[in-house]
C-alpha cells in the first residue's frame, strides 16, 4: 500500500490517528509524500502512555480488531504494543542477513519472551532468514552454556554483555563454544567489548537499532560504520523542538513512520538521538545510515536493555512514605550495567528492613534488580536517575 492510501486507510480505521490529523489541521489527502508528514507533530513514548490510558488499550491507533492481532506485548510505560498476523512483522530479516545469519545456522535468542516483544520479534526475523531458533531468554547461564556446546550453536542474538557472560560461563565449565556470528541491540556495543568478543571466538559481532514499538530501524553491515536504514519504514532525524528534519550530519531525534496497515504509528519520536550519513557505504547498500546512538532526550535511560522511566521509580517509591528523597544511579563494570537506589529516610525509620523490602519489591514492580542503600544526605535537586556509565 502506497503512502497516500495508507494514510487514508489509517484515518478511516484508527480514530486516534484521525484525531491527530484533525488537531494538526490536516486531512488524509494532505499527506501524499514523505515530506508531507512533516506537518504532523511528533508524538513520543510519554504521549503513547497518555493516549492509551485515555482510550485503552491502544489509544485509538489500532486500525483492526484486537482479535485480528497475532500478539500483544507490554513495554515499560506501560505501553501496549500490537503485532499483526504477518511474517516478520518487526522486519528484522534484513538485519539478520546482513550479519550473516542464514539457513545453515542454529541461533540462540537471548532476548526476553515474557510480555516484552524483543524475544518474539527477533525469533520472527531469524525464521525469515531461514535459521532455527533456541528460545533462550535471559537466565540459567550454566544450562544455556551446555545447550550452546551440545548443539554446536553457531549464532547468538541478545545483549552483548550477556554473550560475554555466557562465554565466561562456558570457559568456567570447560565447554567449547561454536558461535561465529552475533547480533546485538538494546545495549551499546563499545569497541572494547567488540574486540573482546572477536578475541574469544566470535569473528562477526554486529549491532543494530530498534524499539519495542517500531522493530528494526537500522543495522550494521560488514563495514561496521553506522546503521543502514531499512527500506520498509520512513526514518527521519529531526530537531528535538520543532520536529522538522535536519540536514545530514546534524544530531537530532530519530522519528519513525511505520508503513503498516494495522497500527497508526506515524511520526513517532523514539527519544534517541543520532545523525544521518547519506553517503554510499562501501558495502554497496544504497540506504543512508544512522551514525550510532548519540544520547537521549528526556529523562528515561536504558539499563540492561530496558528503559527505566523516572515515572516508574516515582510511582514505586510512593509506596514508602518513610523515604523522603531518593535517586536511582546507573553504573557499569566489566561491560555490565548495575542499578542502585540511594534513599534518604525520615528519622526513626528501620533502614535495614526498609532497604531489603524495597529491593525485594522492585523486582516485581519495576522489573529491575536494585541495590538499595540508605544515605545520610541527598540534595533536594538530585535528578531522579543519575547515569554514571562511561562507554569506551
Amino acid at each position: 500500500m502506497n503512502l497516500p492510501d495508507l494514510i487514508r486507510h489509517l484515518a478511516a480505521n484508527a480514530p486516534g490517528f484521525a484525531r491527530r490529523l484533525n488537531e494538526a489541521g490536516l486531512s488524509p489527502d494532505s499527506i501524499r509524500t514523505p515530506e508531507d508528514l512533516d506537518a504532523l507533530p511528533v508524538i513520543r513514548k510519554d504521549d503513547l502512555v497518555e493516549f492509551q490510558a485515555a482510550d485503552p488499550p491502544f489509544g485509538g491507533f489500532l486500525a483492526c480488531r484486537p482479535d485480528e492481532l497475532k500478539r500483544v506485548f507490554q513495554s515499560p510505560g506501560p505501553i501496549y504494543d500490537p503485532e499483526s498476523r504477518v511474517a516478520d512483522y518487526w522486519r528484522w530479516e534484513s538485519a539478520m542477513q546482513a550479519a550473516g545469519f542464514g539457513p545453515s545456522d542454529l541461533v540462540i535468542n537471548c532476548f526476553g519472551y515474557h510480555l516484552t516483544p524483543a524475544g518474539a520479534m527477533f525469533e520472527e526475523g531469524l525464521w525469515a532468514a531461514g535459521c532455527a531458533v533456541i528460545p533462550g531468554g535471559v537466565g540459567s547461564q550454566e544450562q544455556q552454556a551446555r545447550v550452546l556446546h551440545d548443539l554446536k550453536v553457531t549464532g547468538y542474538v541478545g545483549l552483548p554483555s550477556y554473550l560475554k557472560a555466557l562465554i565466561e560461563k562456558a570457559a568456567e565449565l570447560g565447554l567449547e563454544l561454536y558461535i561465529k556470528k552475533a547480533f546485538f541491540t538494546a545495549e551499546p556495543l563499545p569497541p572494547s567489548l567488540r574486540a573482546w568478543l572477536n578475541e574469544h571466538g566470535v569473528p562477526v559481532a554486529r549491532q543494530g537499532y530498534g524499539t519495542a514499538e517500531c522493530g528494526n530501524l537500522g543495522f550494521e553491515c560488514e563495514q561496521e560504520d553506522g546503521w543502514h536504514l531499512p527500506e520498509d519504514a520512513i526514518i527521519q532525524v529531526c530537531d528535538i523542538n520543532s520536529g522538522q528534519p535536519l540536514p545530514p550530519g546534524e544530531t537530532g531525534e530519530i522519528v519513525v513512520t511505520l508503513l503498516v496497515e494495522d497500527y497508526a504509528l506515524v511520526r513517532f519520536g523514539t527519544g534517541d538521538l543520532s545523525s544521518l550519513n547519506p553517503e554510499l557505504c562501501p558495502c554497496g547498500r544504497p540506504s543512508s545510515r544512522l551514525m550510532g546512538w548519540q544520547g537521549r532526550i528526556g529523562d528515561a535511560v536504558k539499563v540492561r536493555g530496558m528503559f527505566l522511566h523516572p515515572r516508574q521509580v516515582r510511582d514505586f517509591m510512593a509506596r514508602y512514605p518513610e523515604v523522603t528523597r531518593w535517586q536511582a544511579v546507573v553504573t557499569r563494570q566489566e561491560h555490565k550495567d548495575f542499578l542502585a537506589l540511594r534513599i534518604l529516610t525520615a528519622p526513626g525509620a528501620d533502614n535495614p528492613s526498609l532497604t531489603a523490602s524495597i529491593a525485594r519489591a522492585a523486582r516485581e514492580a519495576i522489573k529491575f534488580q536494585l541495590e538499595v542503600t540508605a544515605v545520610p544526605e541527598l540534595p533536594s535537586d538530585a535528578p531522579p536517575i543519575r547515569d554514571e556509565r562511561i562507554w569506551e
